[in-house]
């Protein structure tokens, strides 16, 4: 995988949880402009950084590099959710 689809990959799984670049920089310990940058493919992140992000957007290394699966849709849709939203869910969960 190159930076060009490193960045790719960062801004989808970004924008599938509802993330702005912003939200995403300061979770992961970087600045805007940075994210800004990997998206666009202009810098290639550190491993550890990219384990960072990878913790800031809810997913391991391995599920980075790995093939899009539907558990991912799921993790980004319930990830999106405010708290209220998935304590309903959790909640409506239990009771079936």
């Amino acid at each position: 995988m190159d930076r060009k689809e490193i960045g790719i990959r960062i801004k989808k799984l970004r924008e599938d949880r509802g993330f702005t670049k912003y939200r995403l920089a300061a979770d992961a310990g970087v600045s805007p402009g940075y994210i800004s940058d990997l998206e666009n493919g202009k810098k290639c992140p550190t491993v550890e950084v990219l384990d960072n992000i990878c913790f800031a957007l809810g997913i391991t290394l391995k599920d980075f590099f790995g093939e899009p699966n539907e558990q991912d849709d799921l993790a980004a849709a319930v990830s999106s959710l405010s708290l209220k939203q998935r304590q309903l869910l959790v909640a409506f969960l239990k009771s079936l």
